[in-house]
């Protein structure tokens, strides 16, 4: 074979060599990185409730999502108790519980951020990660509400209002507010979405 011919098939065969290299480290970097597979719903970043710092949804990219919309001074306002227990006993079989306090209804979240922070916190102890104060319903609701109201055909009609969304990013069903984070059948929704690949 002449140099040139061999300088070519060398050539070609490193170019190969690199094509699967190359490959198998974008491999990796997609399953370590979230960001990489996350679903159009999560495509989205919310100021955190505790000090204004823009959080992107992707981070959550491949856990299953409770998503709740509260307030301060509800009937319901107890459930933050239990929504704590949840997130915290099924964190580690990647539940994520988010918080999205909103004044939409009876205006029982008036507050400012650090009130609300300051309230969750040392009232019930709360831990899973809450953005800032938004609209959740009408035609001024934040991106992520009007997605989920369109997904499923149910949009909040009081505080408390629950969303179920599953690794692959997409939403299982909606619970009405007096779905307590102990009912039986949100349990079951949620362990199923668990156990799902």
């Amino acid at each position: 074979m002449t140099f040139p011919k061999l300088f070519h098939w060398t050539k070609l065969a490193v170019g190969a060599i690199s094509l699967v290299l190359g490959a198998s480290v974008w491999a990796q970097s997609a399953s370590a990185n979230p960001a990489s597979s996350c679903s159009n719903l999560l495509h989205k970043t919310y100021n955190r409730l505790q000090d204004d710092a823009p959080q992107d949804l992707c981070q959550y990219a491949g856990r299953v999502l409770l998503v709740v919309n509260t307030a301060s001074y509800c009937g319901f306002t107890s459930q933050y108790e239990g929504l704590e227990r949840l997130h915290a006993d099924r964190k580690e079989k990647g539940l994520v519980v988010l918080g999205f306090p909103s004044n939409d209804f009876g205006h029982q979240e008036p507050g400012s951020s650090k009130e609300i922070a300051d309230f969750c916190a040392n009232t019930y102890g709360v831990k899973f990660p809450m953005f800032e104060k938004s609209v959740v319903s009408g035609s001024g609701a934040n991106q992520l509400y009007r997605e989920l109201g369109q997904a499923t055909g149910k949009t909040p009609q009081w505080n408390f209002h629950k969303y179920l969304i599953g690794r692959d990013g997409k939403v299982i069903a909606s619970y009405a507010s007096n779905v307590t984070p102990q009912d039986k059948k949100l349990l079951t929704d949620i362990d199923r979405a668990l156990s799902a690949n």
